[in-house]
């Protein structure tokens, strides 16, 4: 039978080398790993990871008396459900380098991580090993990462077969993962190895001490045995520790225009000045701190190039470090739209929302953007057209602003919203009980009538909506009775309505799920009033990423915001005519190949036409009045016109 060895080495300075952790939980059978010195840390009690019936695996040189483990084999670990996550210390080791092995036996592969280092909380995670079923039917694929993002391998491994895997983590921000999948054989050292099955670098963390074991939403099953942790390869001399640590790097727009500008990135490091290092970026010019000469300091890179990526290494010593730093977006404020306001999310797959006029960031921190995604979302009543923008987890926030600030009266915003998940477990960090809100209105850091999801209790398919008409900490929100299925597109409308100035805490949020398109305001199903400052004044609605812990995976279509009911919730989702001053659109139906728009500004405009199916068919730019359409077919097509941040749909007719 072939069998899998994962092996994780690590080296550090705050432990002496050897052996940390040797577990072949052998525990009694059926034992939860919880009540054998494993601690739960997420989703305590919900489908508890337990050891079988003497179910333990094989594998010639590793298990046994005479094996690495030095143990015979029992039970294993089974890991087939969403719920409980477990983790065992070993100690805390915060530089060098550590050797994780274990072996896995694979049954079903759902793609995922089910194992990594952390430091025994639902956070900082590194060393991650993941599965995956391959594009060749019955056959899998093992990856590796500090993210949770994978870089998997090129081989195919068999289900229902034992394998034994090795693990290589450099204890820093900066370090290297490795991931070897052997089949037979412990290799004597790393250099018998060979070259790991898997790679991948930077997004680490500065110290670990814990072994986790991870369950996921559409498990997958498998068996973990002999897990063993190590500072050199299975006893050997722990590798030359690296003295310098690179933290994690900052990055800065030179400047905000509505060409292409530079950043800098800054780079701190410690651990200097005792070897000697070259530096290299693969873009920018490198200047500051000198880690050759410097105990201390900064490592900066400018002049990087907008939407270009940095790659930069430090390598002398025994020293091979890599940090990624992604482009940070340097687009000046989009020019605040006039309302009512309709979005459909028309713009090209992949993109950012960010980078779509009239939308920009309002929060920074991560490189985690809202994109837009291919196909609509579909409600009785409402022809959306085109594409639908989707995000999950943590991220960047986006917002588009408003021309004129709204201070009096309600202003509504509706969308359609298909919430695809949220977070799994029980309990912080992994999962918030209060919730998590994904969108609402506001004025710079001031939010209102902001919109939450969180799990029903006890369920990971159903969960309710939440309102604040002013967002705190979650306590104040007001929850729905009725659950809602995952997986399904629902109708949102929520107002935010302005009380009297002179009076405070008197301003009110509504919402109502799924009201009839086209109908009279009715009650909402819900409102929420209470205790606080009221906003003074409304410029923008807003996305929201948080973390997570708090937000799911949502896919968002047919956005509307304006002053009154009919605005968010008629069945027309164009714009009205005077989004764009003086617009016109003739001769339709068109016969000569030639569409004319006209407006009063006359200024450049986008022009994107799409068919009736919702397929983007021509996108172009015109400084004229004068389309060419001369290659469309004969038939309906929808025209959708943005000028100067305000956008506008109409209908075309070819014949």
């Amino acid at each position: 039978m072939k069998k899998i060895y994962l092996l994780l080495l690590l080296a550090f300075s705050t432990v002496s080398f050897g052996q940390l952790l040797n577990d072949n939980l052998n525990y009694s059978d059926n034992a939860l790993l919880s009540d054998n010195g494993w601690t739960a840390h997420s989703g305590a009690g919900t489908n508890p990871i337990a050891v079988g019936a003497a179910n333990g695996l094989s594998y010639a040189g590793y298990t046994g008396l005479t094996g690495i483990t030095a143990s015979a084999e029992g039970n294993a670990a089974v890991i087939s459900a969403n719920g409980e996550d477990v983790n065992k210390s070993f100690g805390t080791v915060n530089s060098g380098t550590i050797y994780y092995s274990f072996l896995v036996n694979v049954s079903n592969a759902s793609a995922g991580y089910f194992t990594h280092l952390g430091d025994g909380t639902g956070s900082n995670f590194a060393a991650r090993v993941f599965v995956q079923p391959s594009a060749n039917a019955g056959k899998i694929n093992f990856g590796i990462s500090n993210s949770s993002t994978a870089t998997y391998g090129a081989t195919d491994f068999d289900l229902n077969t034992t394998y034994l895997l090795i693990v290589k983590y450099e204890v820093a921000v900066a370090g290297t993962v490795s991931l070897w999948v052997e089949t037979s054989g412990v290799p004597a050292d790393e250099a018998s190895a060979g070259a790991p099955e898997a790679s991948a670098s930077g997004g680490g963390q500065a110290a670990v001490g814990n072994v986790h074991l991870r369950q996921y939403s559409n498990p997958p099953t498998l068996t973990i045995d002999g897990i063993y942790v190590d500072s050199g390869w299975f006893g050997n001399t722990p590798p030359p520790v690296c003295p310098l640590s690179l933290s994690t790097p900052t990055k800065v727009c030179d400047a905000v225009t509505a060409g292409t500008d530079t950043y800098t990135v800054t780079i701190p490091f410690a651990g200097g000045g005792t070897q000697s290092y070259t530096l290299n970026a693969d873009s920018g010019t490198i200047s500051g701190a000198n880690p050759s000469v410097d105990a201390s300091g900064d490592i900066i890179i400018s002049g990087i190039t907008e939407g270009t990526a940095l790659a930069f290494t430090a390598v002398g010593g025994d020293c091979n470090l890599t940090l990624n730093v992604t482009s940070p977006v340097c687009t000046p404020a989009a020019a605040g739209v006039a309302l009512p306001y309709t979005d459909q999310f028309n713009y090209t797959v992949g993109e950012s929302l960010n980078a779509q006029s009239p939308w920009s960031l309002i929060a920074t921190g991560t490189t985690d953007e809202i994109l837009v995604s291919a196909g609509n979302l579909d409600y009785t009543g409402l022809l959306s057209t085109g594409n639908s923008i989707s995000f999950s987890e943590g991220g960047l926030d986006t917002a588009v602003n408003f021309a004129t600030p709204v201070t009096t009266g309600t202003i509504y915003y509706s969308f359609l919203v298909n919430v695809a998940s949220l977070p799994a477990g029980t309990a912080l960090p992994e999962f918030d009980p209060n919730g998590g809100y994904f969108a609402g209105v506001g004025n710079g850091t001031n939010f209102g009538a902001t919109l939450w999801t969180k799990k029903v209790d006890g369920t990971e398919d159903t969960y309710n909506f939440g309102l604040e008409v002013r967002t705190a900490t979650g306590t104040n929100t007001t929850w729905t009775t009725q659950a809602f299925n995952i997986g399904e597109t629902n109708f949102v409308v929520v107002g935010y309505m302005f009380g009297d100035s002179a009076t405070a805490s008197d301003d009110m949020a509504s919402l109502w799920i799924n009201p009839v398109v086209g109908d009279s305001q009715n009650v909402a199903d819900l409102t929420d009033t209470h205790t606080g400052a009221d906003l003074a004044s409304i410029n923008r609605f807003f996305l929201r990423q948080d973390s997570t812990a708090e937000t799911g995976a949502y896919q968002i279509d047919a956005l509307r915001v304006g002053q009154n009911w009919e605005e968010v919730t008629g069945s027309n989702l164009s714009t009205k005519d005077n989004q764009i001053a003086g617009l016109k659109v003739y001769p339709n139906p068109v016969t000569n190949g030639t569409l004319f728009i006209n407006t009063a500004a006359n200024g450049e405009k986008a022009v994107t036409v799409y068919d009736v199916l919702g397929k983007q068919v021509l996108n172009t730019k015109t400084s004229t009045n004068a389309v060419n359409v001369s290659n469309l077919k004969g038939g309906v097509y929808i025209v959708k016109i943005t000028e100067g941040g305000n956008t506008a749909t109409r209908k075309m007719v070819i014949k």
